[in-house]
C-alpha cells in the first residue's frame, strides 16, 4: 500500500530501503551482505561540508537533513531523504565531498557501504546505476519544489508539508522532533514554529511535548498542507516504480 513517499515494495525485513527493493534479488543480496546495518542517533553527522565522505546510507527508517551553511552562522535545510533514497549522491556522481552537511534528523537505521565498495558495486552493477540515476532525478526536484515552496507558501503549510513527508518516512505516528530543528528545516524563528505547533495542536492534528511529534490527524495535515507535498510524493513514486517511467 503506497501512503506517501514509503513504500513496502518487496521488503523481507521489518523495515526496507526502496532503492533497494527495486533491485533483482541477488544484487540486493550482495550489496546487503557488503554493508554495515548502522544506528543513527539524533544528531549523528554523517559528512561534514568539503570534507571526504567515508561511504553511503540507505535508510531503513529514520531520516536524513542535507543541510547548507551560510556565511552568517546559520544552516538551512535543503533536502531530506529516508527509506525512500540514499545519503551520499555526490559519491555516485563521481566526487567525495560537497559544500552540504548531512545529519540524522530522525534516529533510526541504515545500511552502510564504505565508498571503495559502493564504487565497485557501480562499476559491476549497471542495475544500481539505473535505478541511483531515478533517485538522482526524484531529489533534484525535492529540491527544486522545495525551493520554490519556500518562496510562494505560508510557514504553516509548509510545515504540515515537512511533517507529511515525515511521517512517511518513518512508517510511524510518533517521532522525535525538536523545535530547533524544525525552526531549521523551514528557515524561521523558534518562536514562530512554537506558534505554528499551538495552531495544529488546536486543530488537534498533532500532538506535541519536549521534543516528541505525535500525528494525531494525517488527513486534516493533507489539507492544511500545500500542493507541493503531493507533487513531491506522485514524483517520487512516479520515478521509483518497477519501470520509472
Amino acid at each position: 500500500m503506497v501512503t506517501g513517499i514509503f513504500v513496502t515494495g518487496n521488503a523481507k525485513t521489518e523495515y526496507s530501503n526502496r532503492l533497494l527493493t527495486l533491485l533483482p534479488d541477488v544484487l540486493q543480496a550482495r550489496i546487503t551482505r557488503d554493508g554495515n546495518r548502522k544506528q543513527l542517533g539524533l544528531k549523528d553527522v554523517l559528512y561534514e561540508p568539503n570534507k571526504p565522505m567515508s561511504g553511503v546510507y540507505f535508510p531503513l527508517n529514520g531520516v536524513i537533513s542535507l543541510i547548507a551553511p551560510l556565511d552568517n552562522g546559520s544552516e538551512i535545510e535543503v533536502a531530506t531523504t529516508g527509506n525512500e533514497g540514499m545519503a551520499g549522491l555526490p559519491l555516485f556522481l563521481g566526487v567525495n565531498r560537497t559544500p552540504l552537511k548531512a545529519f540524522s534528523q530522525v534516529p533510526g537505521e541504515s545500511l552502510y557501504l564504505s565508498t571503495a565498495l559502493f564504487r565497485k558495486h557501480l562499476e559491476r552493477e549497471p542495475e544500481l546505476v539505473a535505478v541511483l540515476h531515478r533517485f538522482a532525478q526524484a531529489l533534484m526536484m525535492q529540491i527544486s519544489q522545495s525551493t520554490a515552496c519556500n518562496r510562494a507558501h505560508s510557514v504553516g503549510q509548509r510545515c504540515c508539508r515537512w511533517l507529511l513527508m515525515t511521517h512517511d518516512r518513518v512508517n510511524s505516528d510518533t517521532f522525535t522532533l525538536t523545535q530547533e530543528f524544525l525552526a531549521q528545516m523551514l528557515g524561521v524563528r523558534r518562536a514562530t514554529v512554537g506558534e505554528v505547533a499551538a495552531e495544529l495542536q488546536e486543530g488537534k492534528l498533532i500532538q506535541y511535548s519536549r521534543g516528541h511529534m505525535r500525528v494525531l490527524n494525517r488527513r486534516g495535515l493533507e489539507k492544511r498542507s500545500c500542493g507541493c507535498y503531493f507533487i513531491i510524493r506522485d514524483e517520487y513514486n512516479r520515478l521509483l516504480n518497477n519501470r520509472g517511467k
